[in-house]
């Protein structure tokens, strides 16, 4: 015990060893996706069968943050300075996808409250999610890779958005990504309802 107490007093002399949040100042709002569909009651009697949960989509590692991508180049991604996402863009595109699908008539159950599973599983990937400026004027893009599973089969289809930003500062790239999101998530809706 003498031995440690000495090491873990140098340890303690050092400082942190993680610095949470960097030297950056923090920015001045958080950013987040909200749904733009509008309610409809669900068609048919409500089952487990035909319900959905909705599972939070993977991501690419440029994606695993809270700060906002930007494609200047085929092989180069860098942020958006004094942009963040209240949290993780994946968590938030999968809850806007669950309310567009609810407001299409779809039973969405939330994995989180622990009742029953649902008959049908809606899960995949984000690929893209961010500003693309490649061919130099301010984009959005989002990809999303769906896997429906459910009924005994597997079904898999791209879906793709983009939309114009009127800038590159945060605000207007989140509101034209809402943009793209909501239209995005409504195709989902469609061919969820469709299969």
């Amino acid at each position: 015990m003498m031995r440690i107490l000495p090491l873990l007093l140098l340890l303690a002399a050092c400082g942190p060893i993680v610095q949470v949040g960097g030297n950056t100042p923090p920015p001045d709002a958080l950013l987040t996706l909200r749904a733009t569909a509008t309610g409809s009651a669900p068609a048919g009697p409500v089952t487990l069968a035909n319900a959905l949960q909705v599972e939070v989509p993977m991501v690419p590692g440029t994606l695993q943050t809270t700060r906002v991508a930007v494609t200047v180049a085929d092989t180069r991604v860098q942020y958006l300075p004094k942009a963040n996402w209240a949290e993780q863009p994946n968590r938030q595109f999968a809850r806007l996808l669950g309310d567009t699908l609810s407001a299409n008539g779809v039973v969405v159950l939330d994995a989180r409250a622990g009742g029953p599973r649902a008959g049908r599983v809606l899960g995949g990937e984000l690929a893209e999610f961010g500003l693309d400026m490649r061919r130099g004027t301010p984009t959005v893009r989002v990809r999303y890779d769906a896997v429906l599973v459910g009924g005994g089969r597997t079904a898999t289809r791209r879906f793709e958005a983009s939309a114009p930003a009127a800038g590159d500062s945060g605000n207007a790239v989140a509101i034209a990504l809402n943009q793209a999101a909501n239209a995005l998530a409504a195709d989902v809706a469609a061919w969820v309802k469709g299969g």
